[in-house]
């Protein structure tokens, strides 16, 4: 079985029941997430080894953090507990033409505090095939970044494979703070996942004839910022995630990976959106389980993109699909019809 280790920070999330907005809100429902405890999710799901690695407070909301991972076989033995308080993110879905709002309340959260002596990475990356992690958690700041290039030394040195989501998140760092810390980064990682603003808002390498606003999204400008990505840092493979934005309720969703000058496309989905946090992470956790299963890069890409349309349809961050319903969809059954 094939290990992959994530690292980075599990918050709790609150949202109003349904579509209520924040200001309509009574009371809020409590689940957990965080971009790499969603792919350690996801690859649980698929039968798959799968590690999360991140500080937590030493008291109950911390172990309720840990518990959400652990009912779904993740293993949280090298997970660090200290510092005072479990970050929070308050989530308000979008629905028709009012877009979805997210607010954090990260600051001083105990992985934001983590030293480089909290993790042993010689001891996390024994048995390990795979690491992953995203720039949302050399984003947090302290020690995070040095943390994050001590890991993807140990990784490289034991010949572990490294995925990295770019995962800019502006209300996080700037444009210029995320280039001087991912450029050091990047050289690490085998595989780099992002979507259609990443490139453009972390290496100002932008898709030409491609309006985001619109829903229109242009192939040959994806294939020419994969090319520059993989020119630029020697990556073995780059994805792309293609978002066409019809309305908060209803995307086009699609995707490219590119690998060795050549660009696969999967097929396109139109999804009605039940909660799209979590998309892009459960698009990398389909992703590293097809590359890990050695598929062929288009199986590849059909299989990560399918994975994610899935979890569109599912409330909260967490994929919770089998490999049986991913490859259903990505082999064409895509009626929704009543399973009896």
């Amino acid at each position: 079985m094939k290990r992959i280790i994530t690292f980075g920070e599990i918050m709790m999330r609150l949202n109003p029941e349904g579509y209520l907005r924040f200001l309509q809100a009574e009371g809020f429902e409590a689940s957990y997430a965080g971009g790499e405890a969603n792919v350690a999710v996801s690859l649980a799901n698929y039968g798959m080894d799968a590690a999360f690695v991140s500080k937590v407070p030493a008291h109950e909301i911390g172990q309720c953090a840990v518990n959400a991972l652990r009912r779904f076989g993740v293993d949280t033995r090298m997970m660090v507990r200290g510092g005072d308080r479990l970050g929070i993110y308050f989530v308000e879905k979008g629905a028709s033409q009012r877009a979805s709002k997210v607010i954090y309340d990260r600051a001083g959260s105990a992985i934001a505090k983590a030293t480089a002596a909290d993790f042993d990475w010689e001891k996390i990356f024994e048995g390990a095939d795979w690491f992953h992690f995203t720039g949302i958690a050399p984003a947090l700041g302290g020690e995070l970044p040095e943390i994050c290039l001590a890991a993807c030394q140990e990784a490289k040195k034991r010949g572990v494979k490294i995925s990295c989501d770019l995962n800019y998140r502006k209300k996080l760092w700037t444009s210029n703070e995320a280039e001087a810390v991912m450029s050091k980064l990047m050289p690490y990682v085998n595989v780099c996942i992002a979507n259609e603003e990443d490139a453009k808002d972390v290496f100002g390498i932008e898709a030409e004839g491609t309006d985001l606003n619109a829903g229109k999204v242009n192939h040959d400008g994806y294939i020419s910022v994969a090319r520059q990505l993989t020119e630029r840092f020697g990556f073995e493979k780059v994805a792309i995630t293609l978002r066409g934005s019809i309305s908060a309720s209803d995307n086009e969703w699609a995707a490219m990976l590119y690998a060795d000058g050549k660009a696969y496309f999967s097929p396109k989905y139109l999804v009605h959106i039940v909660d799209r946090v979590g998309g892009g992470d459960s698009f990398g956790g389909g992703l590293i389980y097809s590359l890990l299963s050695d598929y062929d890069d288009q199986r590849a890409i059909n299989f990560a993109v399918a994975a994610s349309c899935l979890k569109h349809s599912i409330e909260h961050d967490f994929n919770l699909v089998s490999v049986a319903e991913v490859e259903a969809l990505a082999n064409g059954n895509a009626s929704g019809r009543v399973q009896r």
